[in-house]
């Protein structure tokens, strides 16, 4: 019932707000950052952009923090494919000083963490990856992701991943 009343009573889209949400797409919580308004939906964070408002998908948020009045989130970018798993990279930060934040840092917490069904570091030569199982937001959707840090064989990381997938369906079947 929260939802639903939520749906009928949330909150508007902001002045200066320049994305179009799909159907079912409802505002969660808004907030405006000098670059103009960021808007989280159940299908993830807009942000605002020269180009325009942008959503990301709760998914493809490595890492969103807030501290001194700043929000900080860390998109990740689809680098390729390795079977059902989807390679990814940490693009660079991007900060948004918020005066009046109200509850779009914790609704942003909630949503990043939400998505995360299990995760995993492994340790490989030239450092680690992630490997991090997570509901694609709008949909019953579940995806394996790999992130390598830097001086890991991307390689070696995917091949990982591509036979961990693999895994996974199987247990699914």
């Amino acid at each position: 019932m929260l939802g639903w009343l939520r749906r009928l009573l949330g909150d508007e889209v902001p002045e200066g707000f320049t994305g179009t949400l799909v159907d079912n797409e409802y505002v969660l919580a808004t907030a405006t950052a000098e670059q103009g308004p960021l808007v989280a939906t159940r299908l993830g964070l807009w942000l605002p952009e020269e180009a325009g408002a942008r959503r990301v998908g709760w998914h493809l948020i490595s890492k969103a923090t807030w501290d001194n009045d700043v929000l900080t989130v860390i998109q990740a970018e689809e680098t390729g494919q390795a079977g059902d798993a989807t390679v990814i990279a940490d693009l660079a930060p991007k900060r948004f000083p918020l005066r009046h934040p109200g509850k779009l840092p914790k609704v942003v917490h909630a949503r990043v963490t939400a998505s995360i069904c299990a995760k995993y570091r492994k340790e490989l030569p030239g450092g680690a990856a992630w490997f991090v199982q997570r509901s694609i937001p709008g949909t019953k959707t579940e995806v394996l992701q790999v992130r390598p840090e830097p001086g890991v064989d991307e390689f070696v990381a995917a091949e990982i991943a591509r036979e961990a997938a693999e895994q996974l369906r199987e247990e699914e079947r």
